[in-house]
């Protein structure tokens, strides 16, 4: 057992699932949830994601060692900062948010001493919403990045979260913040724009005749907009420069097909299929 409790503040798909994990492998003694809505606090603790919850940030946070933020991107800055004066020395937050510099430049020089946010993103999730969507093998083998801080966070402190994500079965890769919202922006934001340009260009009577390309395509833009838009917003540069070099790329498309220029096509195609390839399954 790595804690005796933690809190978990939102508890979704992610929180949830985090929930789940740790409960299922021992992670913490015990596992409370933090949530404004009393419903959805009733449904985790009935799915087993949770022990016990509290619509009072302040009650659930008072005695963990650790809390966990699952909360929509644009919320985790404020949440941390209210509940920070109500947890015990030598408390650590971490968090599930897809952006991380503006979260970790944010919070810089705000906490109490002794109390410090470590920030995560288990890259794990599904268009789905809601903890009944949570699963406790939801980041088995899945990569989270733990970040390290150029403002100095304490390194065993760093190296305790990267533990605990690691005891829900991730697989730990450290990044600097700037790095990780440059990255994600390619390989995780950029996907779902496209994702919903292609739904949104695509006519609903058309849709008899999509297939299995079509749905894999697109899945992802089934996810919550609200929450999206807040990611975008909050990894606007990065994403700004990723969809640049996504329209440069398309454009070298168009002309290769407005040229005829067949073996020109097939290279273009066959450097992308190299890079899927690459991923493997």
């Amino acid at each position: 057992m790595l804690f005796d409790q933690i809190t978990i503040v939102g508890v979704g798909l992610i929180g949830g699932s985090v929930g789940l994990a740790a409960r299922a492998r021992g992670v913490a003694g015990r596992v409370v949830g933090v949530d404004r809505d009393e419903a959805t606090i009733a449904k985790a603790v009935a799915l087993g994601a949770i022990d016990a919850g509290t619509t009072s940030l302040a009650e659930g946070v008072a005695n963990s060692s650790l809390v966990v933020v699952c909360t929509p991107v644009d919320r985790i800055t404020e949440v941390i900062l209210a509940a920070a004066p109500h947890v015990r020395p030598g408390t650590r937050f971490t968090d599930g948010g897809s952006t991380k510099a503006g979260i970790v430049s944010a919070l810089q020089g705000k906490l109490p001493a002794n109390v410090e946010y470590i920030a995560a993103h288990p890259l794990a999730g599904s268009e789905k919403a809601g903890a009944e969507y949570g699963r406790a093998d939801m980041f088995q083998n899945r990569v989270t990045v733990v970040i390290i801080s150029k403002f100095g966070a304490d390194w065993e402190r760093t190296v305790a979260v990267g533990r605990f994500w690691e005891a829900l079965g991730s697989r730990v890769v450290l990044m600097n913040a700037e790095e990780h919202d440059r990255t994600v922006a390619v390989t995780s934001h950029l996907p779902h724009a496209v994702a919903s340009a292609v739904a949104g260009v695509t006519p609903t009577e058309w849709l008899r005749l999509s297939a299995g390309g079509f749905r894999d395509v697109t899945r992802v833009a089934a996810g919550d907009p609200q929450l999206w838009a807040a990611i975008f917003e909050a990894n606007r540069d990065a994403t700004l420069s990723a969809l640049a070099a996504f329209t440069d790329r398309l454009a070298e498309f168009r002309k290769l097909l407005e040229a005829g220029d067949h073996a020109g096509l097939v290279q273009w195609l066959t450097e992308g299929k190299k890079v899927r390839d690459a991923l493997g399954t």
